[in-house]
């Protein structure tokens, strides 16, 4: 561990991911989103929360929770990370085929005294 720096371990942060994708997951519902499924894993990726927005499109949402700002926000996903979201999509359309689709970003920052501040991003490449 850097001196002067908390890092969170693997367990740690699997449940602070988990608590992000719960918070995430009724964030969109209040705005109208249908759930359609949540970490749908395959292969080549894993996909955080898919859903159906307000004007039926389904929506691949990438959810990134944080405790702190240095680690990032949206430009914490990679190029690499949408590939294979991109491609887990794709096995989940096979099965699940819809006319319009779209991958979205939920970045949700989490305080010292569980303040929350939620950024979402519409259309990521």
């Amino acid at each position: 561990m850097q001196q002067g720096k908390a890092q969170l371990d693997q367990h740690q942060r699997d449940v602070l991911g988990k608590k992000g994708e719960n918070i995430a997951a009724r964030w969109l519902a209040a705005r109208g989103h249908t759930l359609l499924a949540r970490n749908v894993r395959y292969p080549v990726g894993e996909i955080d929360i898919i859903t159906s927005d307000p004007q039926g499109n389904t929506v691949f949402v990438e959810v990134k929770t944080r405790s702190t700002t240095a680690f990032g926000s949206v430009e914490s996903i990679t190029r690499a990370k949408m590939h294979r979201l991109r491609k887990a999509a794709a096995l989940w359309l096979k099965e699940n085929p819809c006319q319009s689709i779209r991958f979205d970003a939920l970045i949700i920052q989490m305080g010292r005294h569980q303040d929350l501040k939620v950024d979402y991003y519409q259309g990521v490449e």
